[in-house]
C-alpha cells in the first residue's frame, strides 16, 4: 500500500511514537495515510488504542523481525 508520510520511531519509547504520530496526522489532510516504524513493544497496543480514540483508521498493523509498521489513514 502506498503512504504519504512515513515517520521512523525505532529506539523511541512509549508515548514518543503515538505523539509523534499525532502530530504529523494534524498536519496531513483527510484521507492520507501515515507510516509508521516503531520498536516500542507497548506500540502494539498504543497505536491502536490512539487510533480508536482518534477516529483515524489503522489500516494494517505488521512486523518485520523486532519492528512494528503501522499504516494509519487520517480521518
Amino acid at each position: 500500500m502506498e503512504w504519504n508520510e512515513e515517520i521512523d520511531a525505532i529506539g523511541l519509547l512509549c508515548p514518543l511514537p503515538v505523539l509523534k504520530a499525532r502530530k504529523r496526522l494534524k498536519s496531513m489532510t483527510s484521507g492520507q495515510v501515515l507510516r509508521l516504524i516503531a520498536t516500542d513493544p507497548a506500540a502494539v497496543i498504543d497505536v491502536p488504542h490512539f487510533c480508536f480514540e482518534s477516529g483515524n483508521e489503522l489500516v494494517s498493523q505488521s512486523d518485520e523481525g523486532e519492528t512494528q509498521i503501522y499504516l494509519i489513514r487520517k480521518a
